[in-house]
C-alpha cells in the first residue's frame, strides 16, 4: 500500500483517537452547550465536505460519462440516505448527546448502545474516504491525492469531538478512564476499515464511481440531519452558537478543498 494512501486513510482515525483522550485531562463530563457547539462544527464540516468532495465531482463525472447527471446523482444520493436510515433501524443505538427516552428490546448496555451509534456515524465517512482514494488511485480527473487528503483531515476534524462524546459521559458514570478511551477509539475503527474494503472493490464499480460519490454524500448528509443538528439545537438554551459553529466548519473545510483540492 503507498504511504500517501495509508496516512490518508488513519488521518480520520487519529481524530477520533485525539478526542477520546480528552478522558485523560477533563475531569468532568462535557456540558450540553459544548456538544452542541462540536455537533454544530462537525455538521457544517461534512456538509462542506459532501458537496464539495463528493456531489460537485460527481456531477462533474457523470456529465463527461453522458449520464444524466441529474438522475445518477439524485439516486445514488436518495440510496446512501436509505443505506443509513436502514442500519439505524435495524442496529440497536442510542443518539450521542440525546436522552434515551425507552428502553431498547435488546438487553444492551448504555455504554455498547453508545459505541454503536458512533460506529453507525462513522461507517459512511469510511467509505467516503475509500471512494476518494479509489478514484484518486484510478486516475479519475476530478478527484485529486491533495483533495482526499483534505477530505481525510476534514473528516478528522469533526472526528475529535465523537471521540469526546463516547469517552467523557461514559468516564462520567464511573467507568475507568483506559476504558473509555479504548470505548473512543473502538467507535472509529470501522473508518479505516470501512475505506479499505471500498478500495479494495473499486475497481469492480469504477464505472459507477458517480453514483458511489453521491451515496457517500447521501450517507454523510443522513449522519448530520438526524444525529449532529438535534444535538446542536437540544443544546440552544441561551443564545444562537450552533449556527455560528456551523458556518466556521463549512468554511474551515470548504477552504481545504479549495486550497488543496
Amino acid at each position: 500500500m503507498k504511504p500517501e494512501l495509508l496516512i490518508g486513510i488513519l488521518i480520520p482515525l487519529l481524530g477520533t483517537v485525539l478526542g477520546a483522550a480528552t478522558v485523560f485531562f477533563l475531569k468532568h463530563d462535557m456540558s450540553r452547550r459544548l456538544q452542541g457547539a462540536l455537533s454544530g462544527f462537525a455538521a457544517g464540516v461534512m456538509c462542506a465536505a459532501s458537496f464539495f468532495s463528493l456531489l460537485l465531482p460527481g456531477l462533474q463525472m457523470a456529465q463527461d460519462q453522458k449520464q444524466n447527471a441529474i438522475l445518477t446523482i439524485g439516486l445514488g444520493f436518495m440510496a446512501g440516505m436509505l443505506f443509513l436510515l436502514v442500519l439505524d433501524l435495524l442496529v440497536p443505538h442510542m443518539h450521542p448527546g440525546r436522552e434515551e427516552k425507552s428502553q431498547s428490546r435488546n438487553a444492551l448496555s448504555r455504554s455498547t448502545k453508545l459505541l454503536l451509534a458512533v460506529s453507525l456515524h462513522n461507517l459512511p465517512e469510511g467509505m467516503v474516504v475509500g471512494v476518494l482514494f479509489a478514484g484518486w488511485l484510478h486516475g479519475q480527473a476530478y478527484l485529486s491525492l491533495a483533495g482526499a487528503l483534505a477530505l481525510s483531515v476534514g473528516i478528522a476534524l469533526q472526528n475529535f469531538p465523537e471521540g469526546a462524546i463516547v469517552s467523557l459521559p461514559l468516564r462520567a458514570e464511573g467507568m475507568n478512564r483506559p476504558k473509555t478511551f479504548l470505548m473512543g477509539v473502538l467507535s472509529g475503527i470501522i473508518e479505516p476499515i470501512g475505506a479499505v474494503l471500498t478500495i479494495l472493490f473499486s475497481s469492480q464499480f469504477l464505472p459507477m464511481l458517480p453514483a458511489l460519490l453521491a451515496f457517500a454524500a447521501g450517507a454523510m448528509f443522513y449522519v448530520v440531519v438526524d444525529e449532529l443538528v438535534p444535538v446542536m439545537h437540544d443544546a440552544e438554551e441561551n443564545g444562537h452558537i450552533g449556527p455560528v459553529v456551523f458556518a466556521v466548519g463549512f468554511v474551515l473545510m470548504m477552504s481545504l478543498d479549495v486550497l488543496f483540492g
